[in-house]
């Protein structure tokens, strides 16, 4: 934990940003999704629909929380790195600090979605979760933006997608079956992947339902960190001229939504495949936004009734782990058991809702008190 004192050239759109990304995953879809059951309304399975992950093919609003997630990390990095850039001769103290983030970040993960705690090596899973591909991808930006000029920078970040592309284009398809990202995944992983069931007999095989893959979409993790870290170095170099800053990130992701809809007729949409288009449509997504959230925030200088959201924005891996990890709905019941009675089958809306108020309040405890988990 870290009390970071006052920096009064921290961009505020940045940690609202990521608020509101966190805010969507560990409160209000889950609440949304308890109450709509509750209330059974037509109207409102529109907008469920939206609030859910696409199966296979094609883009949803609740697909661009993750991406989110990641390109607020590179939109992080060019403020960090730049603390350790050419503070002494050595690479050694930055990769260090790199590389202890990248193990912490693995091991989160394996906790909230590989079963660590289980204590079972048969049901564990070595990669499969949200922070491992921020893991990834960070590290990934990490090299390429501490060993490569802002030119070469962009190159490679295409070379990236060109790596990508080649395999999953000519060594498969796009099918869940058949794509060679999936391939990877079983080769590489073997039983500890994602997706392994176990026999009667003891042993195992891979089922044909699994969410992501990981291994090969690593590359366009690395993709997606890199688009937030240009978009931090635009707002990074453009605190004299914030107008044009937001002119630049509007139009940089006009740029990508078209570029990654053009590449759609030839490599869907798959976010589950972590594709290429996928990766620049979402871009293009994260790029709109952030030029949305910098143009109200610090080109205009509008906070009121959005800096609450920092609570979750400062502290977005603790908001994840516990939102994802800890059932606070055993506290709520345990003081306010003798609701059901009076709530009847609104007993558990009213469960889930303090559960994800427990975690706000907690979080807004640690954001007063000046504690932030640092990884």
């Amino acid at each position: 934990m870290n009390r970071p004192s006052e920096n009064n050239t921290r961009l505020a759109s940045l940690d609202i940003l990521r608020g509101f990304d966190l805010f969507l995953l560990v409160f209000f879809q889950p609440v949304l999704w308890v109450l709509a059951r509750q209330l059974d309304v037509p109207f409102l399975n529109g907008i469920l629909y939206q609030f859910d992950h696409e199966v296979w093919e094609g883009f949803r609003f609740w697909d661009l929380v993750m991406p989110l997630f990641l390109f607020m990390t590179g939109a992080s990095m060019p403020f960090s790195l730049s603390k350790y850039k050419g503070v002494s001769g050595s690479y050694w103290p930055v990769y260090r600090r790199i590389l202890k983030r990248v193990a912490l970040l693995f091991i989160f993960g394996m906790i909230v979605q590989g079963n660590l705690l289980g204590l079972d090596s048969r049901h564990l899973v070595i990669y499969s979760n949200t922070l491992q591909s921020i893991a990834v991808g960070y590290f990934m930006a990490a090299v390429i933006q501490l060993h490569f000029s802002f030119k070469w920078q962009v190159g490679v970040t295409l070379l990236l997608l060109l790596l990508y592309w080649i395999p999953m284009t000519f060594l498969g398809d796009f099918t869940p079956e058949g794509n060679f990202a999936a391939q990877v995944d079983k080769c590489v992983l073997g039983r500890f992947r994602d997706g392994v069931y176990w026999n009667e007999d003891g042993s195992w095989s891979f089922s044909p339902h699994y969410t992501y893959t990981w291994i090969w979409s690593s590359l366009t993790f690395g993709v997606t960190v890199m688009l937030g870290a240009f978009a931090g170095k635009i707002m990074k170099e453009g605190k004299t001229d914030r107008k044009r800053v937001v002119r630049i990130l509007s139009v940089a992701g006009l740029v990508l939504v078209g570029l990654g809809l053009l590449w759609s007729l030839q490599m869907p949409v798959i976010k589950r495949l972590w594709t290429g288009s996928m990766t620049l449509l979402s871009g293009g997504y994260c790029f709109l936004l952030m030029a949305l959230f910098y143009y109200w925030i610090d080109y205009k200088g509008h906070t009121r009734g959005l800096a609450w959201l920092k609570v979750y924005g400062m502290n977005s891996i603790t908001a994840y782990l516990l939102g994802e990890v800890v059932n606070f709905r055993c506290v709520a019941a345990s003081v306010s058991y003798g609701l059901e009675q009076y709530l009847g089958t609104w007993y558990p809306v009213w469960l889930t809702f303090a559960n994800y108020l427990i975690l706000f309040l907690l979080l807004r405890a640690m954001y007063k008190c000046g504690l932030f988990l640092k990884v």
